[in-house]
């Protein structure tokens, strides 16, 4: 009688959510749920579902489209992008050495070419910390050209749902006797939404103001929503070749949101210290304490001095500004760091950044540590739901998803940003210099407006910069039956034998960890012919068999705070979660780490990979964001094609893999590169990848 009860009070809504709803009821689950009250409005059909729209899982599509794969492609806001466009950090992070060899993936060479193209030079703001800064806008409208040619091209065909966020899944039951495999995503439920009448337009609010809207089923004054249920495209009933998946799906989202929604085994924030991470600053690791993020914006320099109006807010932040640093504490050189306009863009500077002339109409967009960084780190103020408390807040039950993020953090972090052009322009506080050091620059204007180049009435970035996310734990592995992992001591520069990792490891520990670096010396150690004190660490990254792709960047952190709030008057950053901050050797992206545990269909692109939270401060920019994508695009265009599950390509290692091989020179062949030039275990002149 109560099943029946219970069915009844599902009438009406999606088929997903009473499939769902039931085996909850039958489980004796309370279920939470966001009901639709309507079935859905549309069905669409795929070959390659990528859920998030940033360079991740624009690269996915765009090497999808090529192989001439139909591509859904959902994004929470209306540009596709993240980090050059919807995230205002259009300032591409790239090493040294890489640029000048160019020795990137195909669509991301395309992507700067296109910038110098439409710009006439690669860097029309003429910034100092990138070879190329430029309007957000315009890097949306350039990379979705580039998706739409890569669709005529390759005679593929790109769906593409601005404004839409996955909100269900539909998860074929596990297989008994199969702990990290066996299931499938068989069908997604979105919902999309548009400005419900005379209201006005998308991108008046902010985030925090419509992000818990945007995934609920029913309308609201602000919005009306389409339900659009994603499935896989139907099967060519002539094609009799075997067909393990009949589509992929792929979490390319900022957060890991499809991997918080699937219940796949992941880490969030510090590992715990251990011989492969051994510069954590905790034992035990810490969820909550994750990378900051950041809300951009964009000034203008003016002829006349401008009048600012303080915020309601600015006394809760001012204590939390700072140039940082006093070699830092320069408003020409934050202005000019990430110039993204120039008046004079042939002019020749100074060497000094602190020199750097400023005119009337040249645009910065700020992203500053000690500035619009907002960075909490406790379990009252995170951002990214931790896996406790996603189901404590309901959001793992049925029709619970509302996108994983503390809606209050994104409020404060909007505000913080605000707040910090404020100080820029009347400030004269520094929390980290004292006083004497900043100087008011009332020359300047906040820019907003939707033409303005954040595309947004308030003027902050449609969504924040994020640095970290949800990150899986790859399936167990020949060499970590716990799941595989990238971890610090994969890609580092770090001296390892420091003081701090004899004292903070154990003997056992600290030997393991040498065993782990020393390279073509590790036999010896291993074998008890060498000892520790002798053996030196190898000078290069560790060697994939299974790599698919290719980045390098400095491991670069943004810590969270010590106290909460972050903006708290004294506080200081989390004690030693800058240890492992320094240079990184140019690294590989294996496959192993893109293969979830649990689902057989799903790959993970971007910044979501299973890579530690020291190497994802690495893992993280722009170049290897394209090369992830790219990486799995082609893996499930390849899996389709061929009739193979993505974890069969590497579950015999370190046996030789055939179908892995040809994968390999598949990417190879398209211009995706897999290893850096000289790439060899006898290898060890690595020195000048700085």
């Amino acid at each position: 009688m109560k099943l029946r009860r219970y069915l009844f009070s599902l009438k009406g809504r999606s088929i997903v959510s009473l499939t769902l709803g039931i085996i909850s009821a039958i489980g004796n689950i309370s279920p939470v749920f966001a009901a639709p009250g309507r079935n859905r409005d549309n069905a669409e059909t795929c070959d390659i579902l990528v859920a998030g729209g940033g360079l991740a899982g624009a690269a996915t599509a765009y090497e999808g489209l090529l192989a001439g794969r139909t591509v859904c492609l959902t994004e929470i806001t209306d540009w596709v992008g993240g980090q050059i466009s919807s995230q205002g950090t259009s300032a591409l992070d790239e090493r040294e050495t890489q640029r000048s060899l160019l020795f990137y993936p195909r669509g991301y060479l395309e992507l700067r070419g296109r910038i110098k193209e439409h710009y006439g030079r690669l860097n029309p703001g003429g910034c100092w910390v990138s070879y190329s800064c430029f309007m957000p806008y315009d890097g949306h409208k350039i990379l979705f050209n580039i998706l739409q040619d890569a669709a005529r091209k390759g005679k593929g065909t790109l769906k593409w749902f601005p404004n839409t966020v996955i909100k269900e899944l539909a998860i074929t039951p596990a297989v008994a006797g199969n702990a990290v495999g066996g299931q499938q995503i068989k069908s997604a439920i979105a919902i999309q939404h548009k400005p419900a009448a005379n209201t006005p337009p998308l991108n008046t609010e902010t985030l925090s103001q419509t992000i818990e809207d945007a995934y609920r089923y029913e309308n609201s004054p602000r919005f009306n929503k389409t339900i659009i249920q994603f499935i896989p495209k139907p099967r060519n009933q002539s094609n009799s070749k075997p067909r393990p998946a009949d589509w992929y799906v792929v979490d390319a989202t900022e957060t890991g949101e499809l991997i918080g929604l699937t219940d796949v085994p992941y880490r969030l924030g510090i590992d715990p210290r251990s011989p492969l991470e051994p510069s954590s600053p905790s034992p035990t690791g810490d969820a909550y304490c994750t990378q900051g993020f950041t809300y951009t914006f964009a000034m203008q320099a003016t002829k006349e001095p401008q009048q600012h109006q303080v915020p309601s807010f600015y006394q809760q932040y001012a204590p939390y500004y700072s140039y940082e640093l006093q070699r830092l504490a320069s408003f020409p050189l934050v202005f000019s760091y990430r110039q993204i306009r120039s008046m004079r863009p042939d002019q020749k500077r100074p060497s000094d950044p602190k020199q750097f002339p400023i005119y009337p109409g040249d645009i910065s967009m700020q992203n500053w540590t000690w500035g619009n960084d907002y960075r909490p780190g406790s379990a009252q103020d995170n951002l990214i739901y931790s896996r406790e408390q996603l189901e404590e807040a309901g959001q793992l039950q049925p029709g619970g998803w509302m996108g994983g993020l503390r809606t209050e953090t994104l409020r404060r972090g909007e505000e913080n940003a605000q707040g910090f052009f404020y100080w820029l322009v009347t400030g004269t506080t520094d929390s980290q210099l004292g006083e004497g050091v900043k100087k008011p620059n009332p020359n300047n204007r906040f820019l907003s407006g939707l033409n303005s180049p954040m595309g947004t009435v308030h003027g902050l970035s449609k969504y924040p910069y994020m640095r970290e996310g949800r990150r899986i734990i790859g399936r167990p592995s020949f060499n970590q039956p716990q799941g595989f992992t990238v971890w610090e001591v994969d890609m580092s520069r770090t001296d390892f034998k420091a003081d701090f990792y004899r004292e903070n490891l154990s003997e056992e520990e600290y030997r393991n960890l040498w065993l782990a670096v020393g390279g073509l010396n590790a036999p010896a150690l291993a074998v008890g012919s060498q000892s520790v004190e002798d053996t030196t660490s190898r000078s290069r990254a560790t060697i994939y068999p299974d790599s698919v792709g290719i980045g390098h960047y400095a491991i670069d952190f943004h810590p969270c705070m010590t106290k909460s709030p972050p903006e708290a008057p004294g506080n200081t950053e989390r004690e030693g979660t800058r240890k492992a901050q320094g240079q990184a050797y140019p690294f590989q992206i294996p496959l192993r780490a893109m293969i979830p545990q649990k689902i057989d269909n799903m790959l993970v692109a971007g910044k979501s990979i299973a890579v530690s939270h020291t190497a994802a401060a690495a893992y993280r920019v722009h170049s290897f964001e394209w090369s992830a994508g790219a990486a799995a695009g082609v893996t499930a265009a390849f899996s389709l094609e061929n009739g193979i599950l993505p974890y069969e390509l590497v579950d015999e290692l370190p046996s030789r893999e055939p179908n892995l091989e040809v994968l390999q020179l598949r990417l190879q062949q398209n211009a995706n590169p897999i290893a850096f030039p000289g790439t060899s275990i006898f290898n060890n002149s690595w020195q000048n990848w700085k």
